[in-house]
């Protein structure tokens, strides 16, 4: 009776139209990220934090390679400009959450095993550049021009943020896609 039901499940999994399986995945795979950071990541913090000062760290030195007078501790989330604090980079804003997500689109998207294996991390690798220059510019838009900082961390940052990872995934889906009348 066992392969049976094995069986049963197999054909309705097959039957289901890719759209539908695919949804399924990510939100399954949503659900076990939203599990996995409240119950267990985000109450611990280490990987947050790590992240955090990593970030600070690099865009402090992305800066001065630029020729910034910027710096950030050993083991701090602060990045400072011309010795003056600049900018914390806290939990919400170090990437983690932005990776799990994009990693779970291309993890739920029907495509070569092969393919996911080189792209997850290939993408995770520009949004963590593209977040250290965020960051960077954040330094400096608040050392020239502070009272927009506020707008463009919430704002104009954030657009450009999930501009890069739509791009990623237009990008995945036109080489990865089904065509258009394979799952009607």
């Amino acid at each position: 009776m066992l392969p049976e039901i094995t069986s049963a499940r197999a054909s309705w999994w097959a039957q289901l139209a890719p759209r539908w399986r695919f949804l399924l995945i990510a939100a399954g795979l949503y659900l076990g990220w939203l599990l996995l950071y409240e119950g267990v990541l985000g109450p611990d913090g280490r990987l947050d934090t790590w992240l955090s000062v990593n970030i600070a760290a690099a865009s402090a030195a992305l800066l001065r390679g630029l020729g910034f007078v910027a710096s950030a501790e050993t083991d701090s989330t602060l990045l400072r400009m011309d010795g003056l604090p600049a900018v914390i980079v806290g939990a919400p804003c170090d990437g983690l959450v932005l990776y799990a997500l994009f990693a779970g689109f291309v993890i739920a998207f029907p495509a070569p095993l092969r393919a996911k294996l080189w792209f997850i991390p290939a993408g995770i690798i520009v949004l963590y550049l593209l977040n250290i220059v965020r960051v960077g510019a954040l330094a400096l838009n608040h050392h020239y021009a502070h009272r927009s900082v506020d707008f463009n961390h919430h704002y104009t940052f954030s657009f450009v943020v999930y501009s890069c990872i739509c791009l990623l995934w237009l990008w995945w889906v036109r080489r990865h896609g089904l065509p258009a009348d394979a799952d009607a």
